[in-house]
């Protein structure tokens, strides 16, 4: 009697552990993961990063070239949405900066404007310049 049930035991617990590898062995298939971000766009996103924010012109510590003015905005689409935010504003100025190829970027001004499509809207106004070396290159 003593041998059945030893027997039966050791069999349920083998029949136990090769069920459970075999499980484990069917989660470890060949999986591939598709996404929409494209290194495009991630440069784009991160493109903000190489543009550096000055107070004025007596920060640059090296010959400086004026490339033009610069403009990002930050919209409250729905009145239980986020307020807008300068911070978001500005980003986007210097996402602009690095698309005219400027590696600096002297805000001006951030204000508050009405417009028909957005609740609230903060926009903020800037000068971007290339810098020469010690600035970082933009690439």
């Amino acid at each position: 009697m003593r041998f059945i049930f030893m027997t039966t035991f050791i069999s349920k617990k083998l029949l136990a552990t090769t069920l459970l590898t075999v499980m484990l062995a069917s989660c470890s298939g060949n999986y591939t993961f598709n996404s929409n971000v494209k290194p495009d766009n991630a440069k784009q996103y991160f493109s903000a990063s190489k543009v550096k924010v000055f107070n004025d012109e007596a920060e640059f510590m090296s010959s400086f070239n004026y490339v033009g003015l610069v403009e990002g905005f930050d919209c409250q689409e729905k009145p239980h949405l986020a307020p807008p935010d300068a911070a978001n504003a500005r980003t986007q100025a210097r996402q602009a900066a690095f698309l005219q190829q400027a590696n600096g970027v002297i805000f001006t001004s951030c204000i508050a404007i009405e417009t028909k499509h957005c609740v609230a809207q903060t926009v903020c106004y800037g000068k971007a310049y290339r810098l020469g070396p010690p600035h970082e290159p933009i690439e």
